[in-house]
């Protein structure tokens, strides 16, 4: 997740903040609001079969009148970022029904933002605890659109408000909104790595490694500039600037080996490097219209070590 100076944090709330009560709360962030809105423009741009269906983060997040027109949002400058977005939301979305289908009944979303996993598919989630953590004004905002829009906040999904900038712990969070650490989990943490630093990165695997026998971790991250196909460069410059600009900025970036190490160092087995190439074959094979996803981003999955069979069973 994000960690803000507390300057940065103030400018936020002033800037997008809103009135409830007489308390400012804050909006998603900006980065949130894109992922949703690209996944929207998959559905309404890009011919079937869609990767991932995902239009109602557009409903949460309301945008105004003429969003589709922003330059962000035009349909084929992003061809390959949004490509990638959807790509990395079907992995995660495979390995939670994998999982739960092995009996895996808690899901950890980390900087969770607009996700709709809850909403679109209720009768998986409802087989299990759904937790959501980021931080606490934009989870404040997500439980009123929720509310709004006629979803509500079931009882199987937690929100876990972190106040990263205070020093909370995730984790703390997770178990006082009722994580069962015996249990394993899948844990998913899309779109956060370039924003932390190499040891709250470590740090983070550290704490997965620490869950139940049988967890699994799905990690997007950012590969450095120089792995980057050279057609897209301009592209991924362009977007290290804007994230400057908006005081997010990119700080982390990662070749396979090196995020595979980390994994394994922290005490991960079974890590693995899940490429763009390995995307493309997967989900966008035989494509009239050539979609893939970006070269600059790729995913890490990796297990805690495997409960014995025998004790799984007797379980």
């Amino acid at each position: 997740m994000k960690h803000y100076t507390g300057r940065r944090r103030r400018r936020i709330v002033e800037r997008s903040g809103m009135m409830t009560n007489g308390l400012r709360t804050a909006e998603p962030d900006s980065t949130a609001v894109r992922v949703a809105l690209w996944r929207a423009v998959h559905v309404q741009a890009d011919p079937p079969p869609h990767v991932f269906e995902d239009e109602l983060g557009l409903r949460l997040a309301a945008p105004a009148d003429g969003w589709p027109r922003r330059p962000d949002m035009d349909p084929s400058t992003t061809r390959r970022t949004r490509a990638s977005i959807v790509a990395r939301a079907r992995v995660i979305e495979d390995l939670v029904v994998e999982q739960a289908g092995l009996g895996v009944d808690q899901y950890v979303i980390l900087g969770a933002g607009l996700d709709t996993f809850a909403q679109r598919r209720p009768q998986l989630a409802a087989g299990m605890r759904v937790f959501e953590v980021d931080r606490p004004g934009p989870q404040e905002w997500k439980r009123r659109r929720l509310t709004e829009l006629g979803f509500g906040v079931p009882p199987w999904l937690r929100f876990v408000p972190v106040d990263f900038e205070a020093g909370e712990s995730w984790w703390q969070g997770l178990v006082g909104a009722g994580f069962d650490a015996g249990r394993p989990a899948v844990v998913a943490s899309a779109g956060v790595v370039m924003y932390l630093t190499r040891d709250a990165t470590a740090a983070t695997l550290r704490q997965v490694a620490a869950l139940a026998p049988g967890s699994t971790l799905a990690m997007s991250f950012m590969l450095p500039l120089e792995l980057v196909e050279p057609a897209e460069r301009p592209v991924r410059e362009a977007t290290e600037r804007a994230a400057r600009a908006a005081g997010t900025p990119f700080i982390s970036f990662f070749v396979p080996e090196e995020m595979l190490a980390l994994a394994r160092d922290a005490g991960l087995s079974g890590a693995r490097h899940v490429s763009a190439a390995s995307l493309a074959r997967r989900y966008f094979a035989g494509r009239s219209d050539g979609l893939v996803p970006s070269s600059a981003e790729e995913l890490l999955v990796a297990v805690t070590q495997e409960p014995d069979p025998e004790a799984r069973a007797s379980a």
